[in-house]
C-alpha cells in the first residue's frame, strides 16, 4: 500500500525513547513502523493507541543483530507503506559493570546490538534510499560515546563506534542527498537508567547545569527535528541533548 506520507522505521521503538519518537513521529503525519525484539504486548498496544487516534502505525518483530531479519523487517515495511524516508537507530543495550569483570559475552552482546545492529539496519535501508537520492539515517548515541563512562567501558566504545559510522557515513552518502546525523543524549530519565541509585541520580544532577536529567520526549523533539526538512543542510554532526553535562 503506497501513500503519499513519509516513512519512518525506528529500531527499539517499544519503550524509552524509541517510544517516545514513534509517538511524536505519528502525530506528525509520518508512516511509523515500529521494531522490537522482547516487547511484543507493549508494541502492539502502542500500535492500537496511535490507529485508534487516526495515525498510522505497524510494528515488526526484528533483532537488529540478524541482519535477515532486519532485511526481511525493511521487505515488509516498503510493502507496506511504498518506501523509507527516515531511520532511527535507537534499539541498544546498555551494561555498567567493572572492566575486569566483563566478559567476552558482555562485550560480544553489546557491539552486537549497539554497533553491528547500526550497521545492519543501514545496510538493509540504504539500496532503497539510494535509489530514490534521498533519506535521513538518524543514530543513537550517548555522551559515554563522546568522553567514556566509568564501569560502562564496553557500552563507551559501543557508542563511540556508531559515532565514528556517523561521521565517516555522511562523507560517502552526501552524494545521494542522504543526511546521516547522530543524536547523543546526556543523562535521561529511561529503564535503562532505573538500576542507577538516588544518590548516583542526584550526582549527575549536580554535574548537569540544568540540574536535572533529560525527558525521552526532548530526545525525540531532537530526532524529529533531523528528520525534517529543516535539517536538510545538516549532516555527520553529533547533536547532544545533554542539560550541559557535557560542553
Amino acid at each position: 500500500m503506497k501513500n503519499n506520507k513519509s516513512t519512518v522505521i525506528i529500531t527499539g521503538a517499544s519503550r524509552g525513547i524509541g517510544r517516545c519518537t514513534a509517538e511524536l513521529f505519528a502525530k506528525n503525519g509520518y508512516n511509523v513502523l515500529i521494531n522490537y525484539l522482547n516487547s511484543k504486548v507493549v508494541a502492539e498496544k502502542l500500535v492500537l493507541s496511535l490507529n485508534s487516534m487516526g495515525y498510522s502505525a505497524d510494528c515488526y518483530k526484528a533483532d537488529v543483530k540478524n541482519i535477515k531479519q532486519v532485511k526481511e523487517m525493511v521487505d515488509y515495511t516498503i510493502n507496506k507503506f511504498g518506501g523509507i524516508n527516515v531511520l532511527v537507530n535507537n534499539a541498544g543495550i546498555a551494561l555498567q559493570k567493572l572492566f575486569l569483570d566483563t566478559t567476552e559475552q558482555d562485550f560480544d552482546n553489546i557491539i552486537d546490538v549497539d554497533l553491528k545492529g547500526t550497521f545492519n539496519a543501514i545496510k538493509c535501508t540504504l539500496p532503497f534510499m539510494t535509489d530514490q537520492k534521498s533519506g535521513k539515517i538518524i543514530n543513537i548515541s550517548s555522551v559515554w560515546g563522546m568522553v567514556g563512562g566509568s564501569c560502562e567501558v564496553v557500552y563507551s566504545a559501543a557508542k563511540s563506534g556508531v559515532i565514528g559510522l556517523t561521521k565517516a557515513l555522511a562523507k560517502e552518502l552526501g552524494i545521494w542527498n542522504i543526511q546521516v546525523n547522530c543524536v547523543a543524549p546526556g543523562i535521561i530519565d529511561t529503564d535503562m537508567n532505573k538500576n542507577l541509585s538516588e544518590q548516583n541520580i542526584a550526582e549527575l544532577k549536580d554535574s548537569t547545569p540544568l540540574r536535572r536529567i533529560g525527558k525521552p520526549e526532548e530526545i525525540a523533539e531532537t530526532i524529529l527535528f533531523l528528520a525534517s526538512d529543516k535539517a536538510n543542510f545538516i549532516t555527520g554532526q553529533i547533536i547532544s541533548p545533554n542539560g550541559g553535562f557535557i560542553i
